[in-house]
């Protein structure tokens, strides 16, 4: 069965999508993080998400108090943990150094949401600043697939990423959202890839580091896009950042 995603849905105002949302300890656009915060039937802070979340709604905290955050809590600032305490916000400490506060709040997530409540969960922050940094979300996402079978997006800035897994996907890119670049990159091992709705699309094609890997690769127009692929495989776009700031 064909795996039918818009994954720019979240920022519509007539949007279907229901999702959790998850706030990581990186820059953070404000219209964004106020549109979705509207819209996410649950809201957590993976640790030091939770100071960007309290210094970007300065004056207005009160309006954007978390369910709850979560981490090994070495990197939330004392005023913060203390803050959001007082307000009854749930500080869950989970020590587990194998596994990032990313995952461990997206394991907890996941356990506090209903079976089917959501279509998928949005993440912000996750692709900026420290190499090492991205790479441990990319490997969240792969933690994802053996919890979840819903769509982890990550958003930041004026970037997307998502796993697709093994099988066949629909992507839908006319919201008028999309910015000009997309790619499919084969992380952890090679893929076998078929596409359709590309410039550039793939027929059986090995998509391997040291090989070819499908970066700055655009639309052919026609508003969707089909990937056929048989190993778990990267989806990145582009956001219109302009456009993204007019709808919201």
């Amino acid at each position: 069965m064909d795996n039918v995603l818009t994954p720019l849905e979240c920022f519509l105002p007539d949007g279907k999508m229901t999702f959790g949302l998850v706030i990581l300890n990186q820059p953070i656009v404000r219209d964004q993080l106020e549109y979705l915060w509207s819209k996410a039937v649950m809201k957590a802070c993976a640790d030091g998400g939770a100071n960007r979340l309290y210094q970007i709604t300065e004056g207005m905290q009160d309006r954007f108090l978390p369910d709850f955050i979560a981490g090994d809590l070495d990197s939330i600032r004392p005023e913060v943990r203390e803050f959001y305490n007082a307000k009854g916000c749930e500080i869950t400490k989970t020590p587990d150094q194998d596994f990032t506060d990313f995952t461990k709040c997206l394991s907890l997530l996941l356990k506090k949401l209903k079976e089917n409540e959501v279509d998928a969960i949005v993440t912000l922050g996750g692709l900026a600043g420290r190499f090492d940094q991205t790479m441990a979300t990319v490997e969240t996402l792969f933690h994802a697939t053996n919890m979840t079978s819903l769509p982890v997006l990550v958003i930041q800035d004026s970037s997307l990423a998502c796993l697709l897994q093994p099988g066949q996907h629909i992507l839908k890119v006319a919201t008028g959202l999309e910015g000009e670049w997309c790619g499919l990159i084969p992380v952890g091992q090679s893929c076998i890839v078929t596409t359709t709705g590309l410039k550039w699309n793939l027929t059986n094609q090995l998509l391997k580091f040291g090989v070819l890997v499908s970066t700055s690769n655009t639309y052919d127009g026609s508003g969707t896009v089909t990937v056929k692929t048989d190993q778990p495989l990267l989806w990145t776009m582009g956001i219109k950042k302009d456009q993204t700031d007019e709808l919201i």
